[in-house]
């Protein structure tokens, strides 16, 4: 049998995205992701439902924020900018202390920097880091995506909308998408925000399985490539 994949999953909220992992890697013989197991739900949080969702499936659970860090710095640019990088180096740490092979970040509001990254990419064979965003590449990079793209288009900007499953890198959603989805609005349907909403979302948890299976089966290429699977 093959070495099950380690998962590690980043939130922030709801945990909606969590819970479809949850749930396909339940299935056991019909899992759309087998012999998956995700090590631990992270949040930076604390009231993060996700978190319960997580306690609930018997899933190791932290709570790591922020605002300690903060208060360890002036309130300057350069302070802020310091308790980042040391929230990050200490997030590094705490992920890789349980040795996955993949990092999801399902809306997890927090922009990782190379202090973050770095070490991912300095153990052995790299820890590979996706994530979802509620948009198509390159068109609302950051925080409300869904909120800016349905304004847009009810500006007449855009016909259409979508989300990604990429490869984070430091740069804001600008990493190699490996699934896009596309989502065209429609007239006389997408008007009421809420409802647009949770048309995403539905969208979001089959491309969150899909995506995590094009991740897992490239990790596991590369394990057998390198000799290394079990």
């Amino acid at each position: 049998m093959e070495t099950p994949i380690r998962l590690t999953v980043l939130i922030s909220g709801n945990g909606s995205n969590l819970q479809a992992v949850i749930d396909a890697i339940s299935k056991k013989e019909n899992s759309p992701l087998p012999n998956t197991q995700i090590v631990r739900v992270l949040s930076n949080r604390k009231t993060a439902y996700g978190l319960e969702r997580a306690a609930q499936a018997g899933i190791p659970t932290t709570y790591h924020n922020l605002v300690k860090y903060k208060n360890a710095h002036p309130a300057t640019p350069e302070g802020v900018q310091a308790a980042r990088e040391e929230y990050d180096a200490e997030l590094a740490r705490l992920v890789i202390a349980d040795k996955p092979d993949l990092i999801a970040c399902l809306g997890f509001m927090h922009v990782l920097s190379t202090r973050f990254l770095r070490p991912l990419e300095l153990v052995d064979g790299g820890i590979r880091i996706v994530n979802l965003h509620p948009a198509l590449p390159g068109a609302f990079n950051g925080v409300d995506a869904i909120e800016r793209a349905h304004a847009a288009w009810q500006e007449g900007k855009i016909t259409k909308t979508g989300v990604m499953i990429h490869n984070v890198i430091s740069e804001v959603d600008m990493g190699q998408p490996i699934l896009v989805k596309e989502i065209p609005f429609v007239e006389g349907v997408d008007e009421d925000l809420e409802k647009f909403k949770s048309k995403v979302h539905e969208v979001e948890w089959g491309a969150v399985i899909e995506g995590l299976q094009i991740a897992i089966r490239e990790i596991r290429e590369k394990r057998s490539s390198s000799g290394s699977a079990v």
